[in-house]
């Protein structure tokens, strides 16, 4: 497996996406909003951009991110 394209440590386990967040004024250049629910494992993937949030002091934290498996939010990614 490969490292996801970004990944954010984050410290809520709700979490929004939109894809555009750091690009200036590019909500135009994004995705849909997507509200993404992390849950025992400690990370979920954004089904649109692949961009990986990680709960801070969850399991996943600070484990090798290629060596997890894709996790989306209940969309059967």
């Amino acid at each position: 497996m490969i490292a996801p394209p970004e990944t954010l440590r984050v410290s809520h386990k709700r979490n929004a996406c939109d894809g555009a967040t750091d690009i200036p004024g590019g909500a135009s250049l994004g995705h849909p909003r997507v509200f993404l629910e992390i849950d025992e494992s400690g990370y979920v993937d954004c089904g649109y951009c692949d961009r990986r949030f990680v709960l801070i002091g969850g399991p996943a934290d600070g484990a090798s991110q290629s060596a997890l498996h894709d996790h989306g939010d209940g969309a059967g990614l």
